[in-house]
């Protein structure tokens, strides 16, 4: 028996890993058809389809997003599926060779108009989002900017901007802010700041009223 303090050993590095403007994507991601703004971040066995995902947003891992829009800002945790896959349960089997019959030698094409509905209800998500662990997002819901959405979540409806969603299915049970701060936040849209805004500006973000004091 062996113990282990680190494993695997602890790289040192005299110089912070830093975000740029060319993504930083993990090896191990899939990548279809899809845009990535800069200064983001997709770790490990994350998969975004036809989809596209905005500057300064990152994945924990293990994300899968299909057929979806991700604004910036957005804080996506891990094992997160936004557009989960469907099953044609209307027929008489809801296996998957009913949609994808080529696979199993049934037919010479697959049920196109099947994967178009999803693509006709893509998931949009807004700006400075959070999502947490293990959250899914179904097809065709929307999230407002600001919004959290809780940990194991399903989110089967619209959530407003900087509303907090929790459950299954997911309910708001609150809004961060009042709904006087809310409008001036999203008049601000300081999520489409400059990098040389940022730069300046970045202290501003963490207390509301100076904030609001400064930009509004």
């Amino acid at each position: 028996m062996e113990y282990f303090e680190h494993f695997p050993p602890k790289i040192e590095t005299t110089a912070p890993f830093l975000l740029t403007e060319k993504p930083t994507i993990d090896p191990t991601c899939i990548i279809r058809d899809s845009y990535v703004g800069a200064y983001t971040q997709l770790m490990k066995n994350t998969m975004l389809v036809e989809s596209s995902f905005g500057d300064y947003s990152y994945t924990a891992g293990d994300v899968q997003i299909i057929y979806a829009e991700i604004g910036k800002y957005c804080s996506i945790a891990n094992s997160v599926r936004i557009n989960p896959g469907n099953h044609a349960h209307w027929r008489v089997s809801q296996h998957h060779m009913t949609y994808r019959p080529v696979q199993y030698g049934l037919a010479e094409e697959d049920d196109h108009d099947f994967f178009q509905w999803r693509r006709d209800h893509k998931c949009i998500i807004g700006h400075d989002v959070w999502i947490g662990h293990g959250a899914s997002i179904m097809p065709g819901v929307k999230i407002g900017t600001g919004a959290i959405i809780g940990t194991g979540a399903v989110v089967t409806k619209d959530v407003g901007p900087y509303e907090v969603a929790v459950g299954v299915p997911a309910k708001v049970i609150k809004k961060r802010f009042s709904d006087e701060i809310i409008d001036k936040l999203l008049i601000s849209e300081w999520w489409n700041w400059s990098r040389e805004s940022l730069e300046v500006n970045f202290k501003d973000l963490f207390v509301v009223d100076t904030f609001l004091a400064k930009h509004i």
